[in-house]
C-alpha cells in the first residue's frame, strides 16, 4: 500500500461541472483530491479487504438477528421501544437492503480493523462508484498510469443490478428518493443513486424530506399528494423514529431503502455486540458498553463514541483516565461505547481511512479518505486508488 503523487488532470473542475460533481470543493476547502493516489496489490485487496468485508458483514447480520429477538439488546442499542416491532418485523420479513460501507483502519501490512458500519445512510458513493473510475480511465488513457492499472470498483454496475432486483421484488411502485434541503453532497448522492435506478428501469421521483406530508389515512405523501409506497431516504432511522411522524412508521404500506432493521447496524452499539459474539476476531477492535468498562481495565487508551454519531462527531480519546475531545457535534445524550484505541495509519503525514462498500451481501469497491486529524470527518479529503501488482 503506497501513497503516490500525481499531476492533476487539466481542467478537471470543468469536467466535474459537466458531470454534476458540484461538491468537489466545499466551504472553500478541497474535498476531492487528485494530487495523489493510493496503490494496492491485488493480494491486499482480495485477502485483506474484500474477504474480511464480506465475512464481517455476515457477522453483523448475526448481530441483527440476536438484537431484534432480545429486549435487553434492544435496550442497549437505545432503540425506542415503540419502534421495536417495526424493526423486528422488517428483519423477519426479509426486507431487502441496497448498500452499506464498512470503515477500516488498514496499513497494507496488518489485518484491517473495523471502526464502524455505515449501513443506513452512507455517502461518498458517487465519488467511489463513478468519479474515481473516470479519474483512472483518464490517467491511463493519458499515459500517466500504467495500462495494467486497475481499481477495486464494481460499485456502479452492482448498484444498477441491485436496483433491477429490487424492482422485481417491489413491482408496480414508484421509488421516491429523499434527502434534506440545503445539503449539496446529500443531493448529489441521491441524484447518483436515482441515475442508477433509472438505468435499471425503475420509475423514480424525488422529494425533499421536509416536503413529505401525511394524509388522513396516515400515508406519507409528496408535494403532488402522491402516496409514497417505496422510498430511498438519505435520512437516519434514529432521526425518523424521533420525529413527530414517527408514529406512522410501520402503519402504512411502504417499502424502505434502507430497511428499518438497518437501525441496528448503523448504531455504534454494534461494535461491542460484535466483540461479545466474535471475541478476538482479527478484524475487530475490543469494544465495550458503558456498563462494562471494568472489562477494559487492561487498555491504557480508549476511544469514546456516541451510539448515534455520524461523520466523526463527538469523538473523545481517554488516556490514563483523562479525556480529550477530538471532535465536537450534537450527539452523546443517547450514551457511548468505548473502543480500544487503534489510530489510523499515516501516509505522508495524513491519517488514512478505507471505506469498503457492499451492495447487498457482496463487496463492491473501496473509497479512501484522508485528514491531518486522526478523526475522519465530513470534510476529510477523498483520494482515488489503483491496483497494480
Amino acid at each position: 500500500m503506497l501513497r503516490q503523487d500525481i499531476k492533476q488532470r487539466k481542467e478537471w473542475q470543468k469536467k466535474a461541472a459537466e458531470f454534476g460533481f458540484k461538491f468537489h470543493t466545499m466551504h472553500g476547502e478541497t474535498y476531492w483530491d487528485e494530487s495523489a493516489f493510493y496503490q494496492f496489490s491485488l493480494n491486499q485487496i482480495e485477502n485483506d479487504l474484500e474477504q474480511p468485508t464480506e465475512e464481517i458483514h455476515q457477522m453483523c447480520l448475526e448481530v441483527v438477528n440476536q438484537v431484534v429477538h432480545d429486549e435487553e439488546w434492544l435496550t442497549k442499542f437505545k432503540l425506542p421501544p415503540n419502534q421495536w416491532e417495526f424493526i423486528r418485523d422488517s428483519w423477519l420479513n426479509g426486507d431487502p437492503s441496497l448498500y452499506s460501507r464498512l470503515d477500516f483502519a488498514y496499513d497494507g501490512k496488518n489485518p484491517a480493523k473495523l471502526y464502524e458500519n455505515n449501513a443506513d445512510t452512507p455517502t461518498s458513493i458517487y465519488e467511489t462508484g463513478f468519479w474515481q473510475w473516470l479519474w483512472l480511465q483518464d490517467n491511463v488513457d493519458g499515459g500517466k498510469l500504467n495500462r495494467g492499472a486497475d481499481q477495486f470498483n464494481s460499485l456502479q454496475e452492482k448498484l444498477v443490478n441491485r436496483f433491477f432486483d429490487l424492482q422485481v421484488l417491489t413491482p408496480n411502485r414508484t421509488l421516491h428518493f429523499a434527502c434534506c434541503k440545503d445539503t449539496e453532497e446529500d443531493r448529489g448522492t441521491v441524484q447518483y443513486l436515482e441515475d442508477c435506478a433509472n438505468a435499471a428501469g425503475v420509475n423514480c421521483k424525488f422529494v425533499y424530506v421536509e416536503d413529505i406530508g401525511v394524509d388522513k389515512n396516515g400515508n406519507f405523501t409528496d408535494l403532488d399528494n402522491q402516496v409514497i409506497t417505496w422510498m430511498f431516504k438519505l435520512y437516519p432511522w434514529e432521526f425518523m423514529m424521533a420525529e413527530e411522524y414517527g408514529q406512522f412508521l410501520g402503519t402504512n404500506n411502504i417499502r424502505w431503502i434502507e430497511p428499518p432493521w438497518k437501525a441496528v447496524l448503523s448504531n455504534k452499539a454494534l461494535m461491542p455486540a460484535l466483540w461479545k459474539m466474535f471475541p478476538d476476531h482479527p478484524n475487530l477492535l475490543p469494544s465495550f458498553f458503558e456498563d462494562e468498562l471494568n472489562k477494559a481495565a487492561n487498555f491504557s487508551s480508549l476511544v469514546k463514541k456516541p451510539l448515534f454519531s455520524r461523520e466523526g462527531a463527538n469523538i473523545s480519546i481517554i488516556n490514563g483516565g483523562k479525556e480529550k475531545t477530538e471532535s465536537d457535534g450534537p450527539y452523546g445524550d443517547e450514551g457511548f461505547i468505548y473502543q480500544a484505541t487503534h489510530f489510523l495509519p499515516k501516509f505522508s503525514d495524513n491519517y488514512t481511512l478505507i471505506g469498503s462498500w457492499l451492495v447487498d451481501d457482496t463487496a463492491a469497491g473501496i473509497s479512501i479518505r484522508e485528514d491531518k486529524s486522526p478523526v475522519t470527518q465530513d470534510m476529510s479529503r477523498f483520494l482515488p486508488h489503483i491496483i497494480l501488482g
